[in-house]
């Protein structure tokens, strides 16, 4: 599932594109959905060493998957922004998110257990999977760790913002074009 993810999120991308309907108001409120969830994915990347260190600091403190939080929260926001959004695209959105996510998180799940051991259980058995905590987990070892830019930019997390501002900059021809 892990592999087709990112191929789907495209295929569902082209069917919103050709069925939304924006709007001003809805292309300007969904923006700034979406652009939280970018937030979030970038502050998601600063705090991760993937394989490396288990990741409880900034946004990994609240829930155990922000970069997906993140791309949900996105997801929310370019399907607002589409101006036509109940219930197809919803529908369409949250079977593609809990079809493919939801088995991908449980399988990084168990991974995670298998690299870090009784550390990951320790942090799992206190950090959700994916909706957060409204207090921040402190008992990693690597719970204060501070953001590093750099994490930002080795896991290309600038291609998410390039991808949000190309589908929100074709949403916007359409908007154009339908007035």
């Amino acid at each position: 599932m892990q592999r087709w993810r990112v191929p789907l999120g495209f295929l569902c991308a082209a069917l919103f594109l050709l069925l939304a309907r924006p709007r001003l108001w809805t292309l300007a409120a969904g923006g700034a959905v979406a652009l939280c969830g970018l937030l979030l994915r970038a502050w998601s990347a600063g705090h991760i060493r993937k394989n490396d260190r288990l990741a409880t600091s900034g946004p990994y403190a609240y829930t155990r998957n922000p970069l997906y939080l993140g791309s949900f929260i996105m997801g929310l926001g370019f399907t607002f922004a589409a101006g036509q959004w109940w219930p197809v695209l919803v529908g369409l959105f949250m079977a593609l998110f809990l079809g493919i996510y939801l088995p991908v998180m449980r399988v990084e799940s168990q991974t995670l257990a298998g690299l870090f051991g009784e550390e990951y259980e320790r942090y799992a058995r206190h950090v959700p999977l994916f909706l957060p905590r409204p207090t921040a987990y402190r008992a990693g070892a690597h719970g204060d760790a501070k953001f590093d830019a750099s994490l930002y930019l080795r896991y290309r997390e600038y291609r998410a913002a390039l991808g949000l501002l190309a589908a929100w900059g074709l949403l916007a021809c359409k908007a154009w074009l339908l007035k």
